[in-house]
């Protein structure tokens, strides 16, 4: 066992041959690299299942009893300083590299299909992988050090997957936010893991939880300094995981290909800002004021997300404050000290949001196939409805996942975000009603975005669709078989020169789909596709290709069962469940005095609660958006309750209020615009002025005082004596007038 935990340390490095033969491959022999380009997905999912079947082999070890193990070799050693660099094997860590591998396989195996089209699909899958290799690497670490460099290439990779489509001048922007943003930080983790180092003398994460403690217990700290060490490394989780007020990118970065938004805002990147606050738990855990400020940003987090969800149009901006919200529910529980609610509800959200990310994928891929529609209209749900015959298979999937989420039983997110619930009543009455009320208002936005898409009242595109299945665009895949061709289609380039062309493509053409149209900026593209059997030209959506397919079933029944981990069978303190018999060893590391008492009939009475309120929740989404408001659609409800007079205006003033808060984010972003951006750049443009101006000025007119003083004291200097007799003689005469005037 031990022989096997020692070569832990090349998890990291398996994905990495992709990238550097991608790389290669496209320096050393381009054409030929190019023109087998669809081959590298293959090489991508293997390498990544291996990781995978190695993982499930170390979390199968962790479950049945197999103690942590850290492995450490040292790297630099000078003196008293030693850095050493190694790997942990704990629960937490099995847990994540489950995460990371099977989502990862499956959005690997849906990008075949979706990004088959694109220009760029190299670059795609080597930037996956490599990002992939930098989770798994971040993981794994075991000291501080080597968190923060595989962190700092996480955020490099996601700067490169979010900027993408660079061409895009959103895409270009998105990245800049979300490299800025998290600048600050990284920022913050740096000075803080600085700081403990500067406490305890030590990276190593057991050896400076150990040491802190025995400051602690001999008061031999200062608390205000370690707090604000503490703050700062928590600041880096903030802004990696999108939480109050470091949030702003996460939407922004929906300008990513739709499998990017899955992988890095689902089970990865968004996830390593939890990670670290898991890992530095028993830090954390000692200073009751962090643990205070860790539940309080969760709070507010969650409370945001879920606002700024229920007016947005985008149906990948509603899903990326969607998992905004659901983050904060899991730093919530962090903060609280739920260790155990936190990591299942991290891993229930993981499956359920990849699982709706890849759906809104496959919608949008439908959605482009409608003439006129750009990528702006394709994912705008106020143009989408009655979907549902269609897309039968998203559908049904996409509708599993908003179950999920919502809450409802038995699917995954209902068990972790009922325990959540139920442990914020102990932690703060407060605390709870508000995480309640945002459950209800998780199931309203969901099944808005749901019954928008899928069945709609004012369908705008119905005279568009022609009902006739479309097999036109699929494409020649490892994963599928070979489709028709596409007979006809015009392609407009105009923004594009013949290098940007075939940057990434061979010289063979491939069928050109929507999500091409995506890598370019406007004017856009439109594909007319003739169908070869009827020979007549038609649009219409139509189902996602096999590959994608494939990857949203295997999610589905991630979605169904995996919440079944955390299921306790017993009752009282003789119960069992697999989560918690993985979660042992750092239980006692933390050396937890959870009640481990459960009572059925005291769950279920909680659940009957929670459960009500996001049927509560539904039930309203389906008044306004569902189909009965077909028949109601003039028809405003608040008639029901206030016809006319100053109430009226009232409500109306209050429902337009709420709309406006969450269609435009809360003004935060117009908030950080006036005063950060535009403060900053006004302070630059004063800083240049006193520069300019006022330095310069100076050193300008010292310049020309001294130009026109030596040009007049040349005239002094002409070589005759009489002159200089002349003018020291008038010099002594002024010299001695001052004195006799100023001292007689």
């Amino acid at each position: 066992m031990e022989h096997t935990y020692q070569y832990a340390w090349i998890i990291p490095f398996v994905p990495l041959p992709v990238p550097i033969a991608i790389g290669a491959g496209l320096l050393l022999v381009p054409a030929a690299t190019k023109n087998i380009r669809r081959i590298w997905a293959f090489p991508s999912v293997l390498l990544l299942s291996i990781v995978m079947i190695f993982s499930v082999y170390l979390s199968i070890q962790q479950i049945n009893g197999s103690p942590i193990y850290q492995y450490v070799w040292s790297w630099t050693i000078n003196n008293d300083f030693s850095l050493d660099f190694g790997h942990l094997i704990d629960p937490l860590t099995s847990i994540m590299l489950i995460l990371i591998t099977t989502v990862g396989i499956m959005v690997l195996i849906y990008s075949d299909n979706y990004m088959s089209h694109d220009q760029g699909y190299l670059r795609f899958f080597a930037y996956m992988s490599f990002s992939n290799a930098s989770m798994l690497g971040l993981v794994t670490s075991s000291n501080l050090i080597q968190i923060y460099i595989f962190w700092e290439l996480v955020g490099m990779c996601s700067y490169l997957l979010i900027g993408f489509w660079f061409t895009r001048p959103l895409a270009a922007s998105a990245c800049q936010k979300a490299f800025v943003t998290n600048r600050v930080g990284d920022f913050g983790l740096f000075l803080g893991i600085l700081g403990v180092y500067w406490i305890t003398g030590s990276f190593e994460f057991r050896d400076l939880f150990e040491i802190v403690n025995n400051l602690i217990d001999n008061n031999e700290v200062n608390s205000l300094f370690l707090t604000l060490c503490a703050f700062l490394l928590f600041v880096g989780a903030v802004a990696k995981s999108a939480q109050f007020p470091l949030h702003i990118w996460l939407p922004d970065a929906m300008e990513g290909p739709t499998p990017i938004s899955a992988l890095i805002h689902a089970a990865t990147m968004v996830a390593a800002g939890i990670f670290l606050v898991a890992r530095l738990f028993p830090l954390f855990i000692t200073i009751p004021y962090i643990m205070n400020i860790i539940s309080l940003v969760g709070l507010i987090t969650i409370l945001l997300g879920a606002t700024f969800a229920l007016a947005q149009k985008d149906i990948k901006r509603s899903l990326a404050y969607s998992t905004m919200s659901q983050l904060g529910y899991i730093m919530l529980a962090l903060g609280m000290g739920s260790y155990r609610a936190a990591l299942f509800h991290l891993i229930t959200h993981a499956y359920s949001k990849a699982l709706l990310f890849l759906g809104s994928g496959s919608i949008i891929h439908s959605m482009e196939t409608i003439v006129g529609y750009s990528p702006d209209k394709s994912q705008n749900m106020a143009l989408m409805g009655g979907l549902t015959k269609y897309v039968p298979i998203t559908k049904t999937s996409f509708f599993l996942g908003t179950l999920s989420l919502c809450g409802i039983p038995p699917l995954a997110c209902f068990w972790s975000k009922d325990e959540i619930l139920n442990d914020s009543w102990l932690y703060s009455p407060i605390f709870a009603i508000i995480a309640c009320f945002t459950a209800g208002l998780t199931a309203f936005y969901m099944f808005r975005m749901y019954l928008l898409t899928f069945e709609g009242h004012l369908n705008v595109n119905l005279k568009n669709y022609s009902g006739k299945k479309n097999n036109a665009l699929y494409s020649i895949s490892i994963w599928g078989k070979k489709g028709p061709k596409v007979i006809k289609k015009k392609r407009i380039f105009s923004t594009m020169n013949n290098n940007e062309r075939g940057s990434f493509f061979s010289k063979k053409t491939y069928p050109i789909g929507g999500n091409v149209v995506r890598n370019m900026m406007p004017p856009l593209s439109i594909i007319t596709i003739q169908n070869s059997a009827n020979k007549k030209t038609s649009t219409y959506p139509y189902e996602s290709d096999n590959t994608m397919l494939l990857a949203l079933l295997v999610l589905v029944l991630f979605t169904l069962f995996v919440g079944s981990i955390g299921i306790p069978f017993g009752q009282g303190r003789i119960h069992f469940d697999i989560l918690s018999k993985w979660l042992t060893p750092s239980i006692n590391l933390l050396h937890s005095n959870s009640n481990n008492y459960f009572d059925w009939y005291e769950f279920v009475i909680n659940a009957i609660y929670s459960v009500s309120i996001a049927y509560f929740g539904i039930f309203i989404a389906s008044l306004l958006y569902g189909p009965a408001y077909s028949y109601f659609h003039n028809f405003n409800f608040l008639n029901l309750f206030v016809k006319t007079g100053p109430r009226r205006i009232f409500w109306d003033k209050i429902i337009n209020i709420i709309y406006n808060w969450s269609y435009n984010r809360g003004y935060i972003d117009v908030f950080y615009v006036k005063t950060l951006t535009k403060g900053i750049r006004g302070l630059a443009e004063l800083t240049y002025f006193f520069d300019k101006q006022i330095i310069d000025g100076i050193t300008n007119v010292i310049g020309v005082i001294s130009f026109f003083l030596a040009e007049i004291l040349k005239y002094v200097g002409g070589g005759r004596i009489s002159s200089y007799l002349f003018f020291y003689i008038f010099y002594v005469c002024i010299l001695i007038f001052f004195i006799f005037f100023f001292y007689f």
